[in-house]
């Protein structure tokens, strides 16, 4: 979801990941039993967590030596992308609450109904509080973040550059730590006090972004210590790698139950919550991250292809686009049938990707266009003043 400065060089197996982290997560969340499948297949990792991860990482890589330099014109930029990933929130509320609230109204469909059922009993809070990117219903709860992530970010560039990243990974820690023992909640209730405004915790999105914040801050760290040529995880030791191997095993275990009914993700709970960012769950991201860099040389191999490079390349349009066919999937489910199966679920899952790639093709066409336009009017320019030189003289 981040574009990169023309001034730094594209590296295509980052589109590639964020292709692959798109197409995982249309399979999760399209209603059908490839949901499954693919929810969490290799222990307590999501293609969410990879997602925001990879983002923040590349905002880290691209922004860092800017911000080194010229920290308000950073500024400028990671906003003005902020404020462009705020117009894509808004349009999709829109839908949300136009097309998609009719046709629940009509049909009553649980699917549809039970997403957006707060704005259909409370349609004038939920507008105003999905501007102010408090309501945040199901599925549309991750561009508010990434709206909030952003806006902040140049702080913690600001203050990883001047003062060093332990400050920004200290105070970090601190505010996953105190999301686990209700920091969510009691801003929750502050917010509704200044507001006036009676939104529900639960309507206000899955996500707990006192938590999730560490995933987003991780990444920017390794991506701008990536930029300086000090990537850390270069440094991991090799025994090092090998236990966290046994402990991304382990989770596997655990994620299919394979332990017993001892060790099982329900009794471990909490722990492992997607939500929270558990503690057991920052242990399994952190080991599967190291294996995963360890293995680099060989997944770039496996990723670097279509489709995954082009939906990579327009992944804030891909996201909206998938949102808007994963709706389409929840009308086609009727009482009380809570997937797609057979010709339904391939036909939906074909229109799907067949649509994603559309959109894709056309913002990276759109994007070659403005840059050749760009390009031509600089040597224009260029030209021009030249001519006016050699007439000059």
């Amino acid at each position: 979801m981040i574009v990169s400065d023309p001034k730094t060089q594209r590296r295509p197996e980052l589109d590639a990941l964020r292709g692959l982290f798109l197409v995982w997560m249309t399979f999760t969340h399209m209603p059908t039993h490839f949901s499954d499948l693919v929810n969490q297949p290799v222990g307590f990792v999501s293609s969410a967590e990879g997602f925001v991860f990879l983002s923040a990482m590349l905002v880290g890589t691209v922004y860092l030596r800017e911000a080194m330099e010229d920290v308000s014109g950073v500024i400028v930029k990671l906003w003005r992308r902020t404020l462009k990933i705020y117009g894509y929130h808004l349009l999709m509320l829109a839908f949300a609450f136009t097309v998609a609230a009719l046709f629940a109204e009509k049909t009553h469909r649980a699917a549809i109904y039970n997403l957006i059922n707060f704005y259909l009993a409370h349609p004038k809070t939920a507008i105003i509080g999905g501007v102010l990117l408090i309501y945040c219903p199901p599925l549309l709860d991750i561009l508010p973040m990434y709206v909030l992530f952003m806006f902040l970010t140049p702080i913690a560039l600001a203050v990883g550059v001047r003062y060093g990243w332990r400050w920004v990974l200290g105070g970090s820690a601190l505010l996953w730590a105190a999301a686990q023992f209700g920091l969510r909640e009691l801003v929750h209730t502050w917010i509704m006090r200044i507001t006036h405004l009676q939104i529900p915790l639960q309507e206000t999105g899955a996500f707990n972004l006192f938590a999730w914040q560490g995933v987003w801050i991780a990444g920017l760290w390794l991506g701008a210590k990536s930029a300086q040529g000090e990537m850390p995880l270069k440094r991991v030791p090799g025994y090092v790698v090998a236990v966290c191997g046994v402990v991304c095993v382990f989770f596997l275990a655990v994620r299919h139950h394979w332990l017993g009914p001892v060790l099982t993700q329900e009794s471990l709970g909490i722990g492992l919550d997607k939500w929270q960012i558990g503690p057991m769950r920052v242990v399994n991201l952190a080991a599967f991250l190291i294996v995963g860099y360890w293995m680099r040389r060989y997944l770039v191999k496996l990723i670097s292809v279509e489709p995954f490079l082009t939906l990579g390349k327009a992944s804030l349009q891909v996201f909206c686009a998938h949102v808007f066919f994963v709706f389409v999937g929840l009308t086609l489910l009727y009482e009380d049938v809570p997937q797609l199966h057979g010709a339904r679920a391939y036909g939906m899952l074909s229109l799907t990707f067949a649509g994603l790639m559309l959109v894709a093709m056309r913002e990276v066409r759109l994007r070659r266009e403005a840059k050749a336009a760009a390009a031509a009017a600089k040597n224009a320019s260029a030209q021009g003043q030249a001519a006016v030189v050699e007439s000059a003289s």
